[in-house]
């Protein structure tokens, strides 16, 4: 024998609470076998049994038992099942669970109507005499006829909270009703077959009078309101539905109620309307037989209409409007259009808006406050919106204080009006801050700031999404941007977004251009041969590829006494410099690109000051030298020394000769001697290999008037003899012609 089911709870099944219930039961789960359920209950007066055995989780959905019956004694056993020897056995559990009661839930009565009969009142006390004489009064009714001091067989007063009320059924041969207070502006009445007793709960005319006189109204009034005849009729629900009456719900001007209810024979109900004013009216069929709980339909329909202070009968307004569309003017009004039937077309209008986007901000964050509820408006034009926000529109028809229903939601969005005044500010290589300000009247969800470049990685270019900033109720915004590419191009663009569905987003026209500055270069070898300046360096690492970089070309500066400088293409990291020896340099490579530089640091280069070339002896006397030379790069001073060729170290050296020209006189000499001269270049206190050349002084030389008396003695005696060999010369041939 299984374990018994321990605990039960029986829920409406919420698709169709008319026919479906949910089961849901409690057993012991461990060392408990049992293959099905068996379900008891009694359907009103029949007993029903059945085995289940779709249960899950202990739970199971009925969806065929029968609307507004009472269902009770409901008990559940389990059932263990065997086949031994082609025998079946079969063992029930106990049943130690409460039994559950459950009603479900009638359905509504069908086709409710109503009309409004305009009556005088002549007529109507006429007709008035004919009410029946018995009827069912509710709770509320009944106590307080309790409470009077006797009863008497004529028409039965009152307070004055409560007023005559009298219903007449003429389907049925009896009529049930119950009534709780009733207001003062109606009375009803139900017609029943003739032959049938009647009974009258009317107020009398005295206390009318009274209660009128002392309404605190003037005494000038105008004309009173004639009252008119309410005739409610409905079909009863569905079958197959078990029922015992229904619930009238009247509602006047959304401030006083009046509950009824009337048997299940009852499908008309009539009452007087004393009062104009706009009332609604409810038909629920209730289920109230057997011991379980009174339950109620839900409401199928709801009528409403107006009663006119002359007494016209404005219907309720079903028809919706059709082809609700919203056009955009501007950044702040809007134009609502719509279309109606022909017998609508005169009927005004609501126009309700209200803000999308307040709803999803903080209250402390909203940037638009005005539609934050819904506004409701006479006029098809929209002012005052927001741009960025999203907004529901719903229109109704409106025909005196009665109020259509609600057509299809309309939603639109005012597009942002996007940033303005976009500035970028460079950090270094690799970063920039962008900065912007919004505009004042402007509702957005976040900034989205994107960047457009080549990325090396994909060999594409496309604009990415770099940063979502929230909204704030800041105007002015800004965000740092890093890991960028030096010497590279970018377009920044930032866009303010929506908070709709789908998103919007202003605007693309709101970017700015920037290349970043190259990263600094790093020199690594500087070598000097030759006279030239072999310089080589490295930029962002080994072997970086430049061909998509906006790096134009190399500057090599070497800054001495002298600034030279020399351009090298991108590609190339090594450059040649023929540099004047002799000076210290500031050697610096710059990279350059379109918009900015950066420079490497810089690094000092000495270069020893070079020989003098080409030393001549220009001039020599028998105690001096005048020597000329060729100076050759940066110089500071030349230093000459001159000593006598052969001299041992022993003999007193002369002083050597500080000059800053590339000429000089040695003087001071002994003639007709040999000197060993050099001459050393300085710069920056640092000498140069010294160049030498070998003079000699010229001899001690006679008087100058003894030399030149000598000559012209030499030169007489050579004139004289030239004269003579002149004279034998031509004595001879005078001799020859002669002959």
């Amino acid at each position: 024998e299984p374990l018994p089911v321990s605990n039960v709870s029986i829920y409406d099944y919420k698709p169709s609470p008319e026919t479906g219930v949910l089961f849901e039961i409690q057993y012991p789960e461990k060392y408990n076998v049992f293959t099905r359920v068996n379900i008891s209950y009694w359907e009103g007066k029949d007993y029903r049994t059945m085995l289940y055995k779709d249960f899950f989780k202990g739970k199971t959905v009925f969806n065929h038992w029968l609307p507004g019956i009472c269902y009770s004694n409901i008990t559940f056993q389990l059932v263990s099942e065997a086949t031994f020897n082609k025998s079946t056995l079969v063992e029930y559990s106990g049943v130690q669970h409460e039994p559950k009661q459950h009603r479900t839930v009638p359905y509504p009565p069908r086709n409710i109507s109503v009309q409004i009969v305009p009556i005088n009142r002549n007529n109507w006390e006429e007709h008035s005499g004919n009410f029946a004489e018995e009827s069912f009064i509710g709770p509320q009714e009944i106590m307080r006829k309790e409470k009077a001091s006797h009863p008497s067989e004529g028409p039965t007063e009152i307070p004055a909270a409560n007023t005559s009320a009298a219903w007449l059924d003429e389907h049925s041969n009896s009529t049930e009703y119950e009534t709780s207070s009733q207001p003062s502006w109606w009375s009803s009445e139900t017609e029943l077959s003739e032959g049938e007793e009647e009974f009258v709960d009317a107020v009398s005319r005295d206390y009318e009078a009274s209660d009128a006189n002392t309404s605190g109204r003037p005494t000038a009034e105008p004309p009173p309101f004639l009252p008119v005849q309410m005739v409610l009729t409905w079909l009863p629900p569905k079958p197959p539905t078990a029922f015992d009456g229904f619930h009238i719900n009247i509602e006047r001007e959304e401030n006083s109620t009046e509950f009824l209810t009337v048997s299940e024979d009852t499908h008309k109900f009539v009452a007087e309307l004393k009062e104009p004013g706009k009332y609604k009216l409810s038909v629920t069929t209730f289920s109230s037989s057997g011991s379980c709980e009174v339950r109620g339909s839900q409401s199928a329909k709801t009528l409403s209409f107006y009663i006119s202070p002359t007494g016209e009968w404005i219907e309720e307004l079903t028809e919706k409007p059709q082809h609700v569309t919203v056009t955009v003017l501007s950044s702040t009004t809007a134009l609502t259009s719509w279309t109606a039937s022909h017998e609508s077309s005169g009927n005004s209008t609501i126009v309700s808006v209200l803000s999308l986007t307040c709803q999803k901000q903080k209250e402390s964050q909203r940037l638009e406050k005005h539609y934050c509820t819904e506004v409701n408006s006479s006029s098809s034009l929209i002012e005052n919106l927001v741009p960025g926000a999203q907004y529901q529109v719903v229109v109704y028809l409106r025909k005196g204080p009665l109020v259509g229903p609600p057509s299809d939601p309309v939603t639109f969005s005012i597009v942002p009006t996007g940033i303005k005044d976009l500035t970028l500010f460079p950090l270094g290589p690799t970063a920039v801050v962008l900065s912007w300000n919004r505009p004042f009247l402007g509702v957005f969800r976040k900034y989205v700031v994107e960047m457009f470049y080549f990325n090396p990685s994909t060999m594409t270019s496309e604009w990415t999404t770099y940063y979502e900033i929230a909204a704030t109720v800041s105007l002015t915004a800004s965000v740092r941007i890093a890991n960028l590419l030096p010497a590279w191009y970018y377009n920044f663009r930032v866009t303010m977004v929506t908070w709709g569905d789908p998103e919007l987003s202003c605007c693309d026209s709101s970017t700015i251009s920037f290349i970043t500055a190259p990263v600094a270069p790093k020199i690594t070898s500087v070598e000097y041969y030759n006279h030239l300046l072999y310089v080589t360096w490295t930029y962002g690492g080994d072997g970086p590829d430049l061909s998509h970089s906006r790096m134009l070309h190399w500057m090599v500066v070497a800054e001495g006494k002298q600034k030279i400088k020399k351009s090298v293409t991108r590609n190339v990291m090594t450059a040649v410099l023929n540099l004047p020896p002799g000076d210290i340099y500031n050697l610096s490579v710059t990279a350059c690109t379109e918009r900015g530089s950066n420079t490497s640091m810089p690094q000092l280069v000495k270069l020893e000051p070079a020989p003098p070339k080409s030393l001549f002896a220009v001039n020599k006397t028998q105690t001096s030298v005048t020597l000329l030379w060729v100076e050759e790069g940066v110089a500071d001073f030349f230093e000459v020394y001159c000593q006598q060729a052969g001299s041992s170290q022993e003999t007193k050296a002369q002083e050597p000769v500080t000059v800053s020209s590339h000429v000089v006189t040695i003087s001071s000499l002994t003639p007709a001697t040999s000197y060993n001269c050099s001459v050393t270049t300085f710069s920056h206190n640092s000498p140069s290999i010294p160049t030498f050349i070998t003079v000699s002084t010229m001899v001690t030389e006679m008087n100058p008037n003894v030399v030149v008396i000598s000559v012209l003695a030499i030169l007489s005696i050579l004139l004289i003899g030239l004269l003579l060999v002149t004279l034998v010369v031509l004595r001879r041939k005078h001799l020859q012609m002669a002959r």
